[in-house]
């Protein structure tokens, strides 16, 4: 396992780096940079004037020279400044990545502790009226985007309830309870299309192996309901529920950017949409980096736990 995970790690190098191109190249696609969006609208700036600051900003270097700062800088942990505040990017990314990654947490913890629970009952009663509802339930789920169920959710609570969640962020350290009532409903938003794929890939799974030989044998010789269900049947479904929610949790930190939109919530996703609005290359370059990290790590432990769960993967 050791040796597996090693070769994993080393593979990290030259994906990041690949993805590092990628996310340079693209930024600099954008139409316009962070000169033009800082004067769109006034016309009395000189094309003379908008170069100067260009240099001043390190963006009249060459490409490639850029290219090798950006790297180099995320290497070092020299992240730069925003060329639009001048505020340090490593304070901006302090500043929001708590946030993205407790609303992704939140919404992985909740949408497995319901999926795999709800597929396995009804794949335990199949065809009953449990199983219609489970299964209707999670159509729904894969249906309705999430930014429309974050905005019927706010509507219903402030009209309803009356009740609005806080503008600023409340850190769980300094008010638990407080944080947990801000990120409760953008973390349901998030988790519900989540939810609905465990739940479904949980109930085909364990449909397929409670049809295996090994299954009946361990009912033939007399061994416990709990036992077949949960030892056997549950250990060797989780694979592939495993997969698909190591996948999701990666798209899930990146999904979240409507929603904190909506919410106010100054994660990652809100911090690079507006990047994104003020050419910020910096700060784009950097946050799309992070969340691919985070993808590719995220995977890389699901690649592990397969090891722990079946044992003849680590042998293979």
């Amino acid at each position: 396992m050791a040796r597996y995970a090693l070769r994993r790690l080393l593979l990290l190098v030259p994906t990041l780096l690949g993805m590092s191109i990628l996310i340079f190249a693209m930024v600099r696609l954008l139409p316009g940079d962070v000169v033009d969006a800082m004067f769109t609208g006034e016309s009395g700036v000189t094309a003379g004037a908008k170069q100067s600051i260009r240099k001043a900003l390190g963006l009249a270097d060459p490409v490639p020279v850029q290219y090798v700062k950006f790297v180099g800088g995320v290497v070092t942990g020299s992240l730069g400044q925003s060329l639009t505040s001048g505020e340090p990017v490593s304070t901006i990314m302090a500043r929001a990545v708590p946030i993205t990654l407790e609303l992704a947490v939140l919404a992985a913890v909740t949408a497995t502790a319901a999926g795999i629970p709800l597929g396995v009952l009804s794949a335990l009663r199949p065809n009953t009226s449990l199983d219609f509802a489970a299964r209707v339930g999670g159509l729904i789920g894969l249906s309705v985007p999430n930014f429309w169920f974050a905005t019927l959710a706010l509507l219903a609570t402030s009209v309803l309830l009356h009740w609005i969640p806080p503008v600023t962020w409340i850190p769980p350290w300094r008010d638990l309870v407080g944080n947990l009532a801000q990120m409760a409903i953008p973390a349901l938003a998030i988790a519900v299309y989540l939810m609905a794929t465990v739940m479904r890939m949980t109930r085909a799974s364990m449909l397929e192996v409670l049809r295996q030989d090994y299954i009946r044998t361990a009912r033939a010789k007399g061994a416990p309901g709990p036992a077949v269900m949960f030892r056997h049947a549950l250990r060797n479904s989780l694979i592939p529920v495993i997969t698909v929610i190591g996948f999701q949790v990666g798209t899930l930190i990146g999904g979240a950017t409507i929603v904190e939109v909506i919410f106010g919530l100054p994660g990652m996703g809100y911090t690079l949409v507006q990047g994104i609005f003020g050419r910020d290359y910096t700060v784009i370059e950097v946050a799309a980096l992070f969340l691919a990290s985070v993808f590719v790590v995220v995977n890389l432990l699901v690649d592990l736990l397969y090891g722990v769960i079946d044992p003849r993967i680590e042998q293979a």
